[in-house]
């Protein structure tokens, strides 16, 4: 008798049982690596601790400004002149831990106050600058000629004048108010997304999408808003990232020199200019809103950093690799990586 050898058949079911049960994780591990793009944006983040962090910061600036007042009522215009300049001390409650100033106010409480203000100033100032500056750049790279050549050169005019210095001039002229503030700092900054939104357009203007589209009769501007702007809004979002540390640091200086925001009201660089006469004996009064602003700017920095690499399809993959494994793989591509 001859020993009967397993069908084909047989064979046939184990291997493809084997290799089915083995494809999918394969084919798994090789989309994860070669389509890093469909990474979820909350993983590339958390990998990235710097960013994380900048984010944990921002995201708690921005609440505690939208509801700090809320919270805090008139804390920080309540005085108390024999609480004047006393220390951070836990013994006096929540509103006494960051110490008071020479009026007996709580640091904390102006410190929640002032946020609100500086961002109610910083935000406005950045999105109107964004919004114009984004359209006249983008309609005159679209459109070239004439219309490019005098929308440059009024950026140029503008650039011309340090910011600052004409805010100063302006300020001085009239009333120091934090809607004059806006209105300076957005008019000022608005050649810097002009230029940028300029350069995007006029680079995209002759790619094969918009000749495409020019070619079935596509107005204009609906070839601007649905071809060309989802483009260049990334590097619009970073460049405004960015410039919100700038305006956010003019509004400061601003009111350190006087002629920004003004009291009852009060800002970080208000807060700054009122303590720095008793800085050798209450140090927390100027130091801890500096502290603020520098916490601030830092992370709005670091955030827009990351930004743009998450942002940008050729960068990307450099969020979706473990930390350790960041700068030896760098200039490697995920699908060349052993």
């Amino acid at each position: 008798m001859t020993r009967e050898d397993p069908t084909p058949a047989d064979d046939t079911d184990d291997t493809g049982s084997g290799s089915g049960s083995d494809r999918p994780t394969a084919d798994r591990v090789t989309a994860d690596r070669a389509t890093p793009h469909r990474a979820s944006w909350w993983r590339m983040l958390g990998r990235d601790r710097a960013a994380s962090v900048a984010a944990v910061v921002l995201t708690l600036v921005a609440l505690v400004a939208l509801f700090g007042r809320l919270v805090i009522g008139d804390r920080a215009q309540r005085q108390d002149l024999d609480a004047s300049l006393r220390p951070p001390s836990l013994g006096d409650g929540v509103y006494g831990l960051l110490g008071t100033d020479v009026l007996g106010r709580s640091v904390l409480a102006r410190l929640v106050d002032a946020a609100a203000t500086t961002l109610s100033v910083a935000v406005p100032a950045v999105l109107c600058s964004l919004v114009i500056g984004a359209a006249l750049g983008l309609w005159a790279g679209y459109h070239g000629g004439r219309r490019e050549s005098v929308a440059l050169r009024v950026a140029d005019v503008i650039l011309s004048f340090p910011s600052l210095l004409i805010a100063v001039v302006v300020l001085y002229v009239f009333s120091p108010s934090a809607l004059n503030i806006v209105l300076i700092l957005a008019v000022a900054r608005i050649p810097v997304y002009l230029r940028t939104a300029r350069a995007e357009a006029a680079e995209l203007r002759s790619r094969l999408f918009v000749d495409a589209a020019r070619t079935f009769g596509t107005p204009s501007r609906d070839i601007i808003r649905r071809h060309i702007l989802p483009i260049a809004l990334p590097t619009l979002l970073t460049v405004a990232t960015l410039d919100f540390c700038f305006v956010m640091l003019t509004e400061s200086s601003l009111s350190f020199l006087g002629i920004g925001i003004q009291p009852p009201d009060v800002s970080w660089g208000l807060m700054v200019a009122q303590g720095r006469q008793y800085l050798q004996s209450a140090w927390w009064i100027t130091v801890l809103p500096g502290l603020a602003i520098v916490f601030t700017t830092v992370s709005a920095t670091v955030l827009a950093a990351w930004a743009r690499i998450a942002t940008d399809p050729a960068q990307r993959w450099r969020l979706t690799l473990p930390t350790k494994r960041r700068g030896a793989s760098a200039a490697v591509p995920p699908e060349l990586i052993p």
